[in-house]
C-alpha cells in the first residue's frame, strides 16, 4: 500500500487556510444574494434528499475541497476498497464490507485472494434466508415443540449496536410474531432484565461472536445457558441430565461464527452456525451473518431490502463525480469543520423516533475507525481526526442540548434526518402530528442556519440585558437530509452514506479506518485485574496505587 498523501503539504490545503484566515461565514447575506443556493446545493443520493445548503461553504470553500479529495486520492482509494486491496494494513485484510450487499449475479465476479466472494456471501445469505424461514414459519421448534416467540441476540460491538439498530428503525415491519432482544453488556443486570419475562421454551438465543472468544459474550451466553437449563428443569421440560441439557441447547442456539469447534464444544450444532469472513469489520458487518436476528424478526425480503438500499449508495459513491458525490461532500464538510474551524464534534439529530439508536451506532462507526493518532504506514498524523459524534431523536433533544448548539461557544456541525411520511399517522384534535414534528424540524435548521438580530429582538419589545440573551447569533451550520418514509433500502442509504463519509474522511487524513488497536490495551489488563478483584494478593500487588485503592473499596464494601 502506498504511503499517505500528507493533506496538510497538498496545494488545496493551502487554498482552504488561506480562505479560512478571510472567512466570515454569512448564510442570511449567501441566501440573499444567491436564490438559487438551496437548489445548487441539494443533491439527491438514492432516495435521499440531501440539503447542504446551510452549511458554512462558499464556491470557493466547496471548489478547494474537492480539489483536497483529488490531491489525497479519494476516489481511487474507494476503488482500491472495492476491488479487494488490502487497505487494513495493520491486520493485512482487505475491507469487503461492500461485497456483503453486492446483487446476486454481479458482473464481473469478485475473485479477491483466491476466493469467490460473491459466491461465499451469496451462500451465507441463502443459509441465513433459510434459517429464518424456518423460524418464522414455526419449522424450527423448541425443545418442547413450542414455536419461537422472541429471539434474544447476544453479541457486543458491531454484534450488537447494528442489529438492535435496525430492529428499532424497522420494527413496523416485524411480521411474524417474533419479538428481538438484544444483550450485550457483561454487567450481569443486562441479561438478567432482558430474559426476566420470557419463557424457555419459546426463546431462541443467537450467539454472535467472530471468533467465539469475545469475554462479554461468551459469558452473557453461559449466563443464557444457565438461565435456559433452570428454567425448562424447574417446569419439568428437561431432565437435569446431560443429554437432556445437551439437547435442550441445540434446540435453543444458534451461532454466528467461523469457530466451528469452539461453538460445537459450547453445545450447539455447527450446522446452525452462520459465518463471516475476517475482511468485514465489526462496526461494518450489520448486513453479514451478524442481521440473522433481523432476517428472523424481519424477514428475509426486508433483509434484502436493506442491502439493496447500502448497494445503492455504494454506487453512487463509486459512480457519480465528486462535486455530485453526497458522502464524498458530507465528509469534505466535516473535515473542514474539523481542520478548519475546530470543531469537536458532531451532533445527528433523527426526527424519527425509530431512528432512536442511529447516533449510538454512528458512534461505534465513526469514532472507532477515524479515532487514531497514527497513519496507515505507522507514521504520526498531520492534522487533528475523528470526531465526537452524538445525538437524541426529534423534539427531546431540543428540551435537552439544543440550547449549546444555538448558544454555546463551540461550533457544533448538525446532521437533521426526517421522513415525509410516518410509519404510525396519528392526529390530535384533527392537527396532523407528524406534520407538527416537521415543523419543528425545519424551524430548528431555519433558526441555526439565520439566528435571530439584536434588532429583531427590540422590535419585539424586549429591551435592556435581555436583548443579548435573547439574540441568536445563527451561521451554526447544518445539512437536511429528507426522505419519503424510513423503509427498509432508506435505512440501508442512510448507514452506507455514513460509512462512506468516515471512508473519505479517513482517506484524507491519511488513516486505517478499518482497525481499532484502541480498544485492545483495556481488554487485555481486564484479564490481568480480574484475579485482584477475586483476591489474588500477587495480582493485587502488581496493580498501580490508584488502582490498588479502588480495589480494596470494592473489598471493603461487596457484600458476600
Amino acid at each position: 500500500m502506498n504511503a499517505p498523501v500528507d493533506p496538510t503539504r497538498t496545494a488545496a490545503w493551502s487554498e482552504l487556510t488561506t480562505l479560512r484566515d478571510s472567512f466570515s461565514p454569512d448564510l442570511r447575506g449567501w441566501f440573499a444574494a444567491d436564490p438559487d443556493r438551496a437548489e445548487r446545493l441539494s443533491l439527491p443520493l438514492a432516495d435521499l434528499h440531501v440539503d447542504l445548503s446551510k452549511n458554512l461553504v462558499t464556491d470557493d470553500v466547496l471548489a478547494a475541497l474537492l480539489r483536497l479529495a483529488e490531491e489525497t486520492g479519494v476516489a481511487e482509494r474507494y476503488q482500491a476498497m472495492l476491488s479487494g486491496a488490502h487497505l487494513n494494513t495493520t491486520e493485512d485484510r482487505a475491507v469487503l464490507h461492500t461485497a456483503l450487499r453486492r446483487p446476486a449475479g454481479s458482473s464481473p465476479a469478485l475473485i479477491v485472494d483466491g476466493q469467490d466472494v460473491d459466491a461465499d456471501v451469496q451462500g451465507v445469505l441463502d443459509s441465513l434466508a433459510a434459517f429464518a424461514d424456518r423460524v418464522r414459519t414455526g419449522k424450527w421448534r423448541g425443545v418442547t415443540g413450542k414455536k419461537v416467540t422472541h429471539v434474544v441476540n447476544i453479541g457486543i460491538g458491531g454484534s450488537d449496536l447494528g442489529p438492535v439498530m435496525v430492529y428499532e428503525a424497522l420494527k413496523p415491519y416485524a411480521d411474524a410474531g417474533i419479538q428481538a432482544r438484544f444483550v450485550s453488556n457483561i454487567d450481569p443486570t443486562d441479561l438478567a432484565q432482558k430474559t426476566a419475562d420470557l419463557d424457555p421454551e419459546t426463546t431462541l438465543f443467537i450467539v454472535a461472536s467472530k471468533t467465539f472468544t469475545t469475554l462479554e459474550t461468551l459469558t452473557n451466553a453461559r449466563l443464557a445457558r444457565d438461565w435456559l437449563w433452570a428454567g425448562l428443569t424447574a417446569a419439568g421440560a428437561i431432565d437435569d441430565t446431560d443429554d437432556a441439557r445437551t439437547d435442550a441447547v441445540s434446540h435453543h442456539f444458534v451461532a454466528v461464527s467461523t469457530a466451528l469447534d469452539k461453538v460445537a464444544a459450547f453445545g450447539i450444532d455447527p450446522v446452525n452456525a452462520f459465518g463471516f469472513w475476517d475482511w468485514v469489520g465489526g462496526r461494518y458487518s450489520v448486513d453479514s451473518a451478524i442481521g440473522l436476528s433481523l432476517a428472523i424478526a424481519l424477514g428475509p425480503a426486508v433483509f434484502r431490502d436493506l442491502l439493496a438500499g447500502f448497494h445503492a449508495v455504494d454506487e453512487h459513491v463509486h459512480t457519480t463525480p465528486l462535486e455530485k458525490n453526497v458522502p464524498v461532500l458530507m465528509g469534505l464538510l466535516n473535515v473542514w469543520y474539523v481542520n478548519f474551524f475546530g470543531a469537536q464534534s458532531h451532533a445527528v439529530l433523527p426526527y424519527a423516533q425509530q431512528l432512536s439508536r442511529f447516533p449510538a451506532y454512528l458512534q461505534q462507526l465513526t469514532m472507532e475507525s477515524n479515532g487514531k493518532s497514527v497513519r496507515w504506514d505507522g507514521s504520526p498524523v498531520t492534522t487533528d481526526t475523528g470526531e465526537v459524534f452524538w445525538g437524541e431523536p426529534g423534539t427531546n433533544g431540543q428540551h435537552a442540548f439544543y440550547q449549546l448548539i444555538h448558544q454555546g461557544t463551540r461550533l457544533i456541525p448538525a446532521d437533521f434526518i426526517a421522513f415525509v411520511n410516518p410509519a404510525y399517522p396519528l392526529t390530535d384534535g384533527g392537527q396532523d402530528v407528524h406534520a407538527l414534528f416537521l415543523a419543528n424540524f425545519l424551524a430548528q435548521t431555519k433558526a441555526l442556519a439565520f439566528g435571530k438580530t439584536a434588532h429583531e429582538v427590540e422590535s419585539e419589545g424586549t429591551t435592556g440585558a435581555l436583548v443579548a440573551a435573547r439574540t441568536f447569533a445563527g451561521n451554526r451550520p447544518t445539512t437536511s437530509i429528507f426522505a419519503p418514509a424510513l423503509t427498509p433500502q432508506v435505512l440501508g442509504q442512510l448507514i452506507a452514506l455514513y460509512e462512506h463519509i468516515t471512508f473519505t474522511q479517513g482517506t484524507i487524513w491519511g488513516i486505517n479506518s478499518f482497525d481499532q488497536w484502541g480498544v485492545e490495551l483495556g481488554k487485555q489488563l481486564a484479564m490481568q485485574i480480574a484475579p485482584a478483584i477475586e483476591g489474588d494478593a500477587d495480582a493485587v500487588a502488581a496493580q498501580d496505587p490508584s488502582t490498588k485503592a479502588l480495589l480494596a473499596y470494592y473489598a471493603a464494601n461487596r457484600k458476600q
